[in-house]
């Protein structure tokens, strides 16, 4: 919680919370997403990510579009503009994640992002237990 509302805190110059910089950042990844596999991808309900959305939408950040292939779904994309203001997040991003290596040492470091790169794997198998 407290990282979460830290990053708040820093993103909110910006624009943009915590949530939509996942939001974001998922998107970067995958280079066009339905709203249910975004959903599916960050771990959040389906209405919540329409949600954020039409919010970012709204900013000129990502572009809905009808599915090519589904008339239900609809396929969400990053803008030129969204992915300039995700770069600009990673670099705020960045400030964060530097703080919290500080105050760690190298072997703790390593295994924490080892720890939380296992997160998605496991959570995707439906295991409770890290």
């Amino acid at each position: 919680m407290a990282l979460h509302r830290s990053t708040d805190a820093r993103f909110a110059p910006h624009g943009v919370t915590a949530d939509q910089f996942v939001l974001l950042l998922a998107l970067n990844e995958s280079s066009t997403l339905t709203q249910r596999e975004l959903a599916d991808r960050i771990a959040s309900d389906p209405s919540t990510v329409r949600a954020m959305l039409v919010l970012l939408e709204k900013k000129g950040f990502v572009r809905r579009v009808a599915h090519p292939t589904d008339s239900r779904a609809k396929s969400v994309k990053l803008t030129p503009n969204g992915k300039r203001k995700l770069r600009k997040l990673w670099e705020v991003g960045q400030s964060i994640r530097d703080e919290m290596y500080q105050s760690m040492t190298t072997k703790e470091a390593d295994i924490l992002i080892r720890l939380l790169r296992r997160i998605p794997d496991i959570l995707s198998r439906g295991r409770t237990t890290v």
